[in-house]
């Protein structure tokens, strides 16, 4: 599956940016969605499985919401209340499973990430 990531750029502190995953099929994939701060480990952010059910990081919880269009072969990440902290490339992922994996090892396929600039 080939997936492409967009939807990021530069926001002030406490605004909003929806990031999209584009996939050339999406149905027998969970999705999730990654990301990696300039010296930082790539880390679990939120993934939604082929069911529905959604899981996030304790940081980003109640701020971003993940969600998929089946028909469209697309998955969301709203990105609301960001913090600086938040700065950061964004990699959608899909992985051949039911359920929800948050381990970044499991996943096959990536996107080619997009740039999240939060300025404080």
């Amino acid at each position: 599956v080939q997936l492409q990531a967009s939807g990021g750029g530069l926001v002030q502190a406490g605004g909003s940016l929806r990031l999209s995953c584009a996939a050339s099929t999406s149905s027998r994939y969970s999705m999730s969605w990654f990301r990696q701060a300039p010296g930082k480990e790539r880390e679990f952010v939120a993934a939604i499985s082929r069911g529905g059910s959604t899981a996030y990081a304790d940081s980003v919880k109640g701020r971003f919401t993940i969600s998929r269009d089946s028909a469209k072969n697309t998955v969301y990440l709203q990105l609301n209340s960001l913090k600086f902290e938040d700065t950061a490339v964004y990699y959608c992922a899909a992985v051949e499973i039911f359920t929800i994996a948050t381990d970044a090892m499991r996943y096959r396929y990536w996107g080619q990430g997009t740039q999240v600039t939060v300025s404080s």
